[in-house]
């Protein structure tokens, strides 16, 4: 390529056959407005539409522009983005979702603010969500045990500006259960955020449910928290500290002759209390034994089908293992 390539925006695509070509004339049109060098990174992450007929047609017409990345089946967005961030070239790299949502031309706000407020990662936060409200309500749960694990202010979203040396900082995990936005808080604090603009969803449902989220929040507070095996731990001090004070309250009540015939009801209460604690226990013990078990089965992060691009000739219809290296 003529021009070095200064910006690669990043693109998990996932049932956006109808939105990811305006999306990618958008980018185009706000980037060489720019005038700086630039490439599109579009990752088909198993999408069950024909996304990929899309990509290669796009491809085809600015192969020397478009990158695109087939994977094998749906690998999830963060897997998504670390498979195509392996494949950017850009000093400064830009994720963004496929829906229309993220506007084209918030993005060189995003790069500027990197850029001249020397940091490593800033994050476009929306001015105002375009989300249904149990959308927003998840979110919020999410954005507030982030806030919580990792001691920030800033409130995460997928629409991202980042240094390349960050992006390579994170290639060297190769676990599963991939959250991008754990790994960079752990290799920087020099974040940042920008306000910037939400559209309303044009096509499509989002595929972040209800169930999606709450699963986010689970594996963030097993992946980068000892917090849930805490929890159960003071849980079981309160659940023993009762049972001994009920104790002492019982001793004393016999010793003064003050003790009638034991209740049934107080006797199934504590029972089930104490069972339900030592469940929790057991089910937060498993959460983690159960991610050991598969990290150490050395489940891949994702794999490529195919792979476009004008730069590596012969790749496309390749299929290749990533596990993080």
């Amino acid at each position: 390529m003529n021009v070095p390539i200064e910006i690669s925006v990043v693109i998990p695509c996932y049932g956006s056959q109808e939105t990811i070509r305006p999306l990618v004339e958008g980018l185009m049109r706000v980037l060489e407005a720019e005038s700086r060098g630039f490439e599109l990174v579009l990752v088909d992450d198993g999408s069950p539409d024909d996304v990929w007929s899309v990509i290669d047609s796009l491809h085809a017409e600015n192969p020397e522009r478009v990158v695109g990345v087939q994977l094998m089946r749906n690998f999830g967005q963060h897997n998504a983005l670390m498979a195509g961030m392996r494949r950017a070239r850009g000093a400064v790299l830009v994720t963004l979702d496929d829906d229309l949502q993220h506007p084209p031309e918030e993005v060189p706000k995003l790069v500027r603010a990197l850029e001249e407020g020397g940091l490593d990662l800033v994050y476009g936060t929306y001015e105002q969500r375009q989300h249904r409200g149990w959308r927003n309500a998840g979110s919020s749960l999410v954005t507030g045990i982030f806030r919580r694990l990792f001691g920030v202010a800033f409130t995460f979203t997928s629409f991202r500006a980042l240094r390349s040396e960050l992006a390579r900082s994170v290639f060297t995990y190769s676990l599963n259960f991939t959250f991008l936005d754990g790994l960079f808080a752990w290799n920087t604090n020099r974040i940042g955020s920008v306000p910037v603009r939400h559209e309303a969803r044009q096509e499509g449902a989002s595929g972040y449910s209800v169930s999606t989220l709450l699963l986010l929040s689970l594996n963030m507070l097993t992946n980068f928290s000892l917090l849930p095996l805490q929890i159960v731990s003071w849980l079981g001090v309160a659940a023993a500290g009762a049972g001994l004070g009920l104790g002492g309250v019982y001793l004393v009540a016999t010793l003064f002759g003050m003790t009638k015939v034991p209740g049934y009801a107080s006797i199934i209460v504590a029972i089930l209390t104490l069972g339900g604690i030592q469940l929790l226990a057991l089910g937060i013990i498993g959460e983690y034994l159960g991610r050991v078990h598969l990290n150490i089965n050395r489940k891949p992060q994702y794999l490529e089908r195919s792979v476009l691009d004008a730069d590596l000739p012969g790749q496309d219809m390749e299929s290749r293992e990533r596990e993080g290296g």
